[in-house]
């Protein structure tokens, strides 16, 4: 149900070649969207593929879709269903289900992830505001977020009259925005879906392989589709054209939506207001402070992401047990946040302060959960387990904010540590004995980063004196501006 107290305005910000969409609850940014035109996401868009590899033992497929690498097919995302068998323990094996060289109608799922290629499925999708036709389905499901059991019934039992009118054999998913809906609405978005997948079916017979059948709308024609829901009070854009052209779309799509745009045309930078590009870069740091003097810190890694909540100086007014269940409090609804910010996605573990009062742990995961009904990424919560760790997923669709905004450091390849430089003065020592060992040379020049060269000719100047003497050789140094803490070469003369 609609929460009364909770008030969202989306800001879109459009420059050439970047367009981020904000969404605030009560002022305070909730999520980013961010769509580049060099590295647009692939998501919902459908492809003629062909079958590059199979792979019996992972029960998958490559299929080439025309992308810089090959996108994973897996046997489950197949079409199967007309065997009413949808388990994964009985799945046919994938080489009864697709042959190397087959060409293939898919829909990418998930957007290329690091070094992974698209996730594909062949269960096509298409959605409006509305509804989500499913042309390859049976059933009409409604979304779980529409919780009257009276109203999910009305919606689905239209739905289904209306696939029938049409004379359709197929499925549809009712969206959470058709809450209320009238069959006009319904109806109206169903005509549309139907002619765009006989545009999608004609495209598909005619078009090449390896090429973009159907591309997904654009950031701020999504934003209109998908992010406006009653809660929306106003949506305010910078861009003239692009205002124009959701207002457009709003009229044909969406005319209750059409009030709510407004083209912003202060000088004041869009992003500026709610210090958003403030809170954007506050989301790429590791640790994220809370009000009370506590702090929560995240470290994202490729097999999950681990979120530790500590006290730091907040020291409460009270006891240990009320300083520490008020300090998890305030984290749960800071993590809850900041998942959705970050848009992280995976498998989490959150380390809460440790609580001795079975109430008190219940009731931060209540409120973890509270915080978290709003977000648009499905997720799953488990207890606090034995080892006092809370333990949830998160559905990963799009990159996250770090993944978008920033790169590996190129100095430490992204470990996040260099070797400090009393590590690399021992490196230079058993570099210089292995050379004295395979080659005649009379003297050794050691290149290196400035601190390394200091403590060389400092604490380690009577290490590097008994080396000379036990190599015979003499060793010159030479600090390069240009070296890193963790490089060095050894020149022989």
């Amino acid at each position: 149900m609609t929460d009364e107290s909770r008030k969202e305005e989306i800001l879109i910000n459009v420059t050439p070649s970047e367009v981020r969409a904000a969404l605030l609850e009560n002022g305070v940014l909730q999520e980013v969207y961010i769509e580049r035109a060099a590295r647009r996401g692939v998501i919902s868009n459908i492809y003629k593929g062909r079958v590059s590899r199979v792979l019996p033992g992972m029960q998958a497929a490559f299929i080439d879709i025309g992308l810089q690498r090959t996108a994973f097919l897996h046997a489950s995302d197949i079409m199967r269903r007309k065997n009413g068998d949808e388990s994964g323990d009985d799945l046919p094996s994938i080489r009864e289900l697709v042959k190397e060289g087959e060409e293939v109608l898919v829909q990418v799922v998930k957007d290329p992830l690091g070094k992974k290629g698209a996730r594909l499925t062949t269960f096509i999708t298409l959605p409006s505001r509305h509804l989500v036709l499913l042309p390859k389905g049976d059933s009409v499901g409604v979304s779980a977020r529409i919780e009257d059991e009276d109203e999910r019934e009305r919606l689905r039992s239209l739905v289904v009259d209306l696939l029938d009118e049409a004379g359709l054999e197929c499925g549809a998913i009712v969206r959470t925005v058709a809450e209320g809906a009238d069959i006009a609405a319904l109806r109206a978005d169903l005509e549309f879906l139907i002619k765009l997948w006989g545009v999608v079916q004609e495209r598909c017979s005619k078009g090449q392989v390896k090429t973009l059948i159907h591309e997904d709308l654009s950031l701020p024609l999504r934003v209109l589709r998908d992010l406006v829901t009653s809660d929306v009070e106003h949506i305010l854009v910078d861009s003239e054209q692009d205002f124009e052209a959701m207002h457009e779309f709003a009229e044909t799509f969406l005319p209750p939506v059409a009030p709510m745009l407004e083209l912003y045309r202060r000088r004041r930078p869009i992003f500026d207001l709610h210090a958003i590009e403030d809170e954007i870069r506050k989301a790429l740091d590791r640790s994220i402070s809370l009000k009370s003097g506590g702090y929560v810190i995240f470290d994202q890694t490729e097999a999950m992401t681990t979120i530790d909540v500590n006290t730091g100086g907040y020291v409460g007014h009270r006891n240990l047990e009320e300083t520490i269940y008020r300090t998890n409090l305030e984290a749960a609804v800071t993590i809850a946040r900041q998942l959705r910010l970050r848009n992280l996605g995976g498998i989490f573990i959150i380390d809460f302060i440790d609580m001795d009062e079975p109430e008190h742990r219940e009731n931060v995961l209540q409120l973890l959960e509270q915080s978290l009904a709003n977000d648009h990424a499905r997720h799953q919560i488990s207890p606090v387990s034995p080892l006092g760790l809370v333990e949830m997923t998160r559905k990963r669709t799009r990159e996250s904010l770090q993944h978008i905004l920033c790169e590996d450091c190129p100095n430490c390849e992204g470990r996040g540590f260099v070797m400090t430089a009393e590590t690399v003065c021992f490196e230079v020592f058993r570099e210089i004995i292995r050379q004295s060992r395979q080659f005649e040379f009379d003297e050794a020049m050691v290149l290196a980063h400035q601190d390394v060269i200091e403590l060389l000719l400092d604490e380690h100047a009577p290490s590097l004196a008994t080396l000379e003497e036990q190599t015979g050789k003499s060793i010159r140094l030479q600090p390069e501006a240009l070296y890193l803490q963790d490089q060095f070469d050894v020149v022989l003369m």
